[in-house]
């Protein structure tokens, strides 16, 4: 094999590679001495084929497959003689007559083009100071969470008179468009809370001042944005019999009501709200203390960045905007802007996280920070229960595909990262509020 540099401008290289016809030629009839005793074809004994029928049979594609296996080996073998670490797939260009090639005739020779990872002295993160802002539940804060629950979990009982905003009513509906009726349109014994939102816009306040026994006929819109296309944006007509109207009763927050959860006592729900409370704002915590962190690093470091891994970041953020544009999502900042100047910002973010994301690499590679195969196996638990009934194809597909379990190794990397620049920074807790917590969390995003 012999290795030439022919580019090698910013972090741009280009290699041409080249190996004898002998050598392929020597692991043609490697290939062909293995594949003999196997071999079955009508008229020949079996293991009795005769190399030379193998070989006009066969010769061509299995020239191929040793052509395709020996430049993903040769290029391995040539980044590593040239100590390349590729920023990027290197990409392959044979050269040369192909048919030759393939007759074992001619050389096999090929150009490879890649962006390697830039060279750059990591920080040290000894000298990084951040402000960790930690926030603990407030007994305000944990009654109002009691509150929500028992709202959430209230009872009703049977009352005479006209349906009000938050009582529950019992009824039977037939959706039809244009006369006809459509899938998933009725049902019958439904109990709908009004002013809970789970129905289209405008069929809960249309049963305001409706009674038992009444017939109400709903007319509503589906939203253009509707998961059922061919109902989206369509108006529809809901004749809707009312059988019983409820009022919701005053729910008492006891040890009773704890028991209706599950749990021992009230003391039981206290704890397990304060856990949860606790859990939401020991996450948020650790949003903030990462993004402070992040940006101490950002400032403490300017090196080229490979513009392909740019591009790939740049191209996935836009196509989330795109999207979100699409669904009607934008904020009205974004609205207001063209989309040269959200191009022009999006690519800065870009640039961000890929510098940000090569500076953890280096500083995880230079700790020696690994992922163990417990965390590995837990993630991908966790990515297939996602997918309920579908577990085994999900944990199969990340198995046998490289680039996406890489994918899902990418981000337990970089939090074990940031929780060793943590051990190694000057990190200050100071005591904040939740909602000042949550306000930087906010400004953030």
């Amino acid at each position: 094999m012999n290795v030439t540099e022919t580019k090698s401008e910013g972090l741009s290289r280009e290699f041409r590679v080249s190996v004898p016809k002998g050598d392929l030629a020597a692991k043609f009839a490697e290939k062909i001495n293995e594949l003999q005793p196997k071999m079955t074809l009508k008229g020949f004994r079996p293991g009795k084929v005769p190399t030379a029928h193998i070989k006009k049979m066969y010769g061509k594609s299995i020239m191929a497959d040793i052509v395709n296996d020996l430049v993903q080996e040769t290029s391995d073998k040539a980044l590593a003689e040239k100590a390349v670490r590729p920023a990027s797939r290197p990409s392959i260009k044979l050269d040369g007559d192909q048919d030759k090639l393939i007759a074992g005739e001619a050389d096999l020779a090929y150009s490879m083009a890649l962006e390697v990872m830039p060279e750059f002295e990591p920080a040290d993160v000894t000298g990084i100071s951040v402000e960790r802002m930690v926030a603990e539940p407030t007994e305000e804060e944990i009654n109002d969470a009691l509150k929500r629950i028992a709202d959430n979990n209230k009872s009703y009982e049977k009352k005479e008179g006209k349906a009000e905003t938050g009582d529950a009513v019992v009824l039977d509906f037939v959706g039809s468009i244009d006369g006809e009726k459509f899938d998933g349109g009725s049902a019958e014994g439904q109990t709908l809370v009004i002013g809970s939102g789970r129905f289209i816009p405008g069929f809960e306040e249309q049963l305001i001042g409706a009674s038992a026994g009444d017939d109400v006929n709903v007319n509503v819109s589906f939203p253009e944005t509707y998961q059922v296309p061919t109902l989206a944006g369509k108006a529809a007509l809901f004749e809707t019999k009312v059988h019983e109207v409820k009022a919701p009763k005053e729910t008492e927050i006891n040890d009773e009501f704890a028991k209706t959860l599950g749990l021992e006592g009230l003391d039981a729900l206290k704890d397990a709200v304060k856990k949860d409370l606790s859990g939401e704002l020991e996450f948020a915590t650790r949003q903030q203390v990462k993004r402070v962190l992040l940006d101490a690093l950002d400032e403490r470091h300017s090196f080229d960045l490979p513009p392909l891994m740019v591009e790939a970041e740049f191209n996935q953020i836009w196509g989330q905007f795109e999207t979100e544009k699409k669904a009607g999502r934008l904020s009205e900042e974004d609205k207001a802007k063209s989309d040269e100047e959200l191009r022009a910002e999006y690519r800065k973010i870009a640039e961000r996280r890929v510098r940000l994301g090569l500076v953890l690499a280096e500083i995880g590679r230079r700790a020696e920070v690994q992922i163990t195969n417990e965390e590995l196996v837990r993630a991908l638990r966790q990515e297939a229960s996602r997918y309920p009934g579908q577990e085994k194809q999900v944990i199969e597909f990340y198995t046998k595909n490289q680039g996406a379990m890489a994918q899902l190794r990418a981000p337990i990397y970089e939090e074990k990262v940031v929780d060793y620049i943590l051990t190694q920074a000057t990190v200050t807790d100071k005591s904040v509020t939740r909602e000042e917590l949550m306000k930087v969390i906010g400004d953030d995003e």
